[in-house]
């Protein structure tokens, strides 16, 4: 056998020993697929997606416990991808020990603020519940019970982390919102007209500032279904809320963080230096890999 192996020419026996290193090494990479495609029924319409696939997630066998990442306002599902670094991060973390191996789904929910419009039929939330969820936990190799199911998000994002883990608990063990843009009643009254337009005409027909409090802000958005949700519900999430000291939604947070203290809540509440950036939520992925997965973990 040794014979036979020096009479191969050196260049082949290197040629070989590459290709497998390059194969091993290629299996032990994290992968994105980024801007992939599902047709929704829902919607009427194809979905873009991005999504993060763990080292060694081609060539395993086990299931991965998944975070859902959303993006914020004016974005879509390579903004976590392109600005975010959600791959070197989340590669550094899972290194370190201080996250788990995980799947990261990055759904473009273009400016819908993850609802079901009030006043056209596009209808997000239903497709994220009944269609997205469901078809990730076909595709890909996910743990399907709620407690290895998390969301997160930024911004817009964010309001859509407390919207869907405050609905539906049962989905979800860990939320994580960043810089979530919520407004307290009087706070969103307030809000000047353009802005108002800018952000929600193509959700809610509530345009002066005397009408928007109405039934559909108050069942949809953040602060308010954290007040009309029933506390063992909100109770049974992992709550992890994150906001800057020179943002302008951190009165929003700060009143959201009183209101659970109220409630009686847990939570974790980080008020760090830093404004409405990337350069923000860049430093806060750690925090949120690190917390979902003391979630994942104790199940």
């Amino acid at each position: 056998m040794k014979t036979e192996i020096m009479n191969y020419p050196l260049n082949v026996l290197l040629g070989t020993f590459m290709w497998f290193v390059s194969l091993a090494s290629f299996s032990q990479s994290s992968v994105i697929k980024e801007s992939q495609t599902m047709e929704s029924s829902v919607l009427n319409q194809e979905v873009r997606y991005s999504v993060y696939l763990p080292a060694g997630y081609e060539v395993s066998s086990r299931k991965y416990p998944v975070l859902y990442l959303l993006h914020g306002f004016g974005d879509d599902e390579t903004r976590w991808i392109q600005r975010g670094n959600v791959q070197a991060i989340t590669d550094q973390a899972i290194e370190n020990g201080s996250a788990v191996p995980m799947i990261i789904v990055m759904p473009d929910a273009q400016k819908s603020w993850y609802l079901n419009s009030e006043v056209e039929e596009f209808r997000y939330e239903d497709f994220f519940i009944q269609e997205f969820i469901p078809f990730i936990e076909e595709k890909y190799d996910c743990r399907t019970a709620r407690e290895h199911r998390a969301i997160s998000g930024v911004s817009m994002g964010g309001h859509g982390a407390i919207m869907f883990a405050a609905k539906y608990p049962d989905l979800f063990s860990s939320a994580a919102p960043l810089s979530a843009a919520i407004w307290t009643e009087s706070r969103l009254a307030e809000l000047g007209q353009k802005t108002w337009d800018s952000f929600f005409e193509k959700v809610t027909e509530s345009k002066k500032s005397d009408k928007r409090i109405n039934k559909f802000t108050m069942e949809n958005f953040g602060f308010f279904l954290m007040e009309s949700t029933p506390v063992d519900k909100l109770k049974s999430i992992r709550w992890y809320i994150d906001c800057g000291d020179n943002d302008s939604f951190i009165f929003g947070n700060m009143s959201l963080h009183e209101l659970m203290k109220d409630k009686h809540i847990p939570h974790e509440f980080r008020v760090r230096g830093g404004g409405h950036n990337w350069s923000y939520w860049r430093n806060s992925l750690p925090y949120v890999l690190q917390f979902v997965s003391d979630g994942f973990m104790k199940n």
